[in-house]
Parts: C-alpha cells; sequence; structure tokens
C-alpha cells in the first residue's frame, strides 16, 4: 500500500445515513444525522444532552490549506500522512483537560476513531475568537505599517519582531461575511472590535451582552490552560483562534461552549521554547507550512495577496508540492501531537475503511 493510500483526502462520500446535504469544509465533513438516529444515540450512549437534540458525524481529513487553498502533492497525494488524526488528538486532549478544570463543555460527545467526533449542534457565535501573546504574523505587518490601534487596542511604540506583547490580546475577527452591521465590512475574516460586538451583539449570534464578557473569560481560560501546559513541555504558545456556541442544555436553558478544533497547529502558532531562547523561530503549526511555501514559488506575492485570488488558485490547482514537503509537514504535526499527548500518532492503511466498518457495527449509521 502507497504512502497516498493512507491519507484520507475525500471525506464527503461516506455513506452515512442522512437526510441532509453534507457540508464539507476545507478540512472537515460534517453529516447531520435523522432525527431518529439521534434520538436513538442520545438513550443508547446516555449522552449528557436533552432527547431531541439535532447530532452530526463530524470527520476530519489529511487536506491541507493555506492562503485560503487546498494543496497537493506529487504521487497522487492529496493530503498530509497522519494531519488528521493528530489534530483531532490534540484537540481531544485539550478538551479533556478544559474539562479537568472546569471550563465549559465542547460540542464533542462522543470519538468512535482517530478520524471522527460525534457532535451535539450548537448555533455559533459570529466571531473567530483570537489571543495574542506574541506580535507576529498579521498584527506584526500592521505594526510594521505604522498602525497603532489593532482591534480598537493601542499598541505601544517600540515592540520588535515575536517579542512577547505586555499582556494577552484578543483580538477578534468576523466568522464568515456579516452584511448590514454599521462600521464592519462585509467580508469574510476582517478585524472588529469590541464595541463593534457590544453594538451589534445580535447580529454576532450573542444572547445576550453579558455573554460577551463570558466569551472572553472563556477564551482567556482556554488559552492559559493550553499555554501553561505547553511551557511544561518547553513549548511556546504564541497565539490561536477559538469558535464558540449555544447548545441546549438538559434544563431546555442556552449554555456558551467551545466548538471546533482548540489548539492545534492549524489554528495556532506554537513555537519551540529552546530555539526561541537562541533568538530562533521554529514553528511548530501550519505557520511553517506557509513559510514554506512562500520559500517555493519565486513570487511570493501571489501567496500575499488577495486581489491575485486566481493566480493563486492556479497555483494550488496545477502545482504538485515535492513529497518530501508534505513529509516534512507530517513530521511537524505528529511530533507535536505526540509531545502533547505522549501518545503515538499511528497511521490508518484504510482510515475510510475502518470509520464505515465502525460506524457501522458499533453505531448502525450506515446501511
Amino acid at each position: 500500500m502507497s504512502l497516498a493510500d493512507k491519507v484520507l483526502a475525500v471525506n464527503n462520500d461516506l455513506p452515512i445515513r442522512t437526510d441532509s446535504a453534507v457540508h464539507s469544509g476545507k478540512v472537515r465533513s460534517v453529516y447531520w444525522l435523522t432525527d431518529e438516529d439521534s434520538r436513538r444515540l442520545i438513550k443508547e450512549k446516555s449522552y449528557d444532552v436533552s432527547e431531541d437534540t439535532p447530532l452530526a458525524i463530524m470527520v476530519i481529513s489529511d487536506r491541507i490549506s493555506a492562503f485560503d487553498c487546498i494543496w497537493q502533492g506529487e504521487g497522487g497525494m492529496k493530503g498530509v500522512p497522519g494531519k488528521g488524526a493528530a489534530l483531532n488528538a490534540i484537540s481531544n486532549h485539550w478538551f479533556k483537560l478544559f474539562k479537568e478544570n472546569g471550563l465549559a463543555d465542547s460540542h464533542i460527545l462522543d470519538i468512535p476513531h482517530p478520524f471522527v467526533w460525534i457532535v451535539q449542534k450548537a448555533k455559533p457565535v459570529m466571531i473567530e475568537a483570537i489571543c495574542r501573546q506574541y506580535i507576529t504574523g498579521s498584527m506584526w505587518r500592521s505594526y510594521t505599517k505604522g498602525e497603532r490601534d489593532f482591534c480598537g487596542i493601542a499598541l505601544p511604540e517600540g515592540l520588535e519582531k515575536d517579542s512577547k506583547l505586555p499582556e494577552l490580546l484578543q483580538t477578534p475577527s468576523t466568522k464568515g461575511i456579516l452584511e448590514g452591521i454599521p462600521g464592519v465590512p462585509a467580508v469574510d475574516d476582517v478585524n472588529i472590535t469590541r464595541k463593534n460586538i457590544e453594538d451589534n451583539y445580535q447580529a454576532f449570534n450573542f444572547k445576550s451582552l453579558e455573554d460577551i464578557s463570558l466569551y472572553e473569560k472563556l477564551l482567556t481560560e482556554g488559552f492559559d490552560v493550553i499555554s501553561d501546559a505547553l511551557a511544561k513541555l518547553d513549548q511556546i504558545f504564541v497565539d490561536t483562534k477559538f469558535e464558540f456556541g449555544y447548545v441546549k442544555g438538559r434544563d431546555g436553558k442556552d449554555k456558551l461552549i467551545y466548538m471546533d478544533e482548540v489548539g492545534t497547529p492549524d489554528s495556532s502558532r506554537i513555537w519551540d521554547g529552546e530555539q526561541y531562547r537562541t533568538g530562533k523561530v521554529v514553528e511548530n503549526s501550519k505557520e511553517g507550512f506557509r513559510q514554506l511555501l512562500l520559500n517555493h514559488f519565486p513570487d511570493p506575492d501571489i501567496l500575499l495577496n488577495k486581489d491575485r485570488m486566481a493566480e493563486r488558485e492556479a497555483l494550488a490547482r496545477d502545482n504538485e508540492l515535492p513529497e518530501s514537503v508534505l513529509m516534512e509537514v507530517s513530521n511537524t504535526y505528529t511530533a507535536i501531537a505526540e509531545k502533547i499527548t505522549g501518545e503515538k500518532i499511528t497511521l490508518s492503511d484504510n482510515p475510510k475503511a475502518e470509520i464505515i466498518s465502525i460506524l457501522r457495527d458499533q453505531y448502525q449509521l450506515i446501511d
């Protein structure tokens, strides 16, 4: 079996019983279960949710996106070996640690397979909740252009690239394109201020003004839990993106929870502590792949300039990256996952067949 066969690139074609269209994002696909199957599993598996809660099967893939494009490798490699399992393993580890520390719940109810979550339906807050402990990336690029106001936060003079910020900063941006919000452009992933959120909290799907403070509290608490744990491994939690949403509790009341993934190499920057102390930044996250792409192609402006999106899409579509490049990325993902969880990431010989077998035999979700 070739290495390419061990990569789960297509994850929206599983024969899972559903009466809704499969939603497929850059990395994950979501299969909404029928009302009958949701109720059956809640009862059979004793999930701690109300009996009428809609459930979904969320299947991760090994696809890798960067600069809003999906990238592929030579030899038929349509993704990065071990990436999906590594991302899920890391998120599972942090969600467990959140629970041990008394933080909010997540949307995950069950983990049938390293690539699969069974989740409860949540109404997402339309904010990318970003926390930054160091100045790098987009914040640094803005800073070098003379901008000292970032998401309504005044930045001091004299900051240096990749240096630690005076305090942990929350710099939210929009999730998706939101229409009709004063002062907020109808563009995906645009920076916003706390006042933008306060003045239009319902447009961002908050239930109340008070929940803005709650999301900020959960964001800081989650960041601190992960940062403290990584520090013990001599890894630096640089910045991250969380997502939040509402679910109904058993009592029928809305509660704010963590959604999607947390503290992963896809949603965060993680630096090696030992290397950082010598003045060198070593990325244990997808940022390393982004930098690799910028160095790989002769005109990096194509990747950075949103006005050249058509060229960028053609670059990703028409160029197969060397297998060595994808394996370097694979090593980054699996190594940091194994460091965080203390467990080996094992590549499945045929992940799709494994998933089908488990969901058929143990969950009766495949006819």
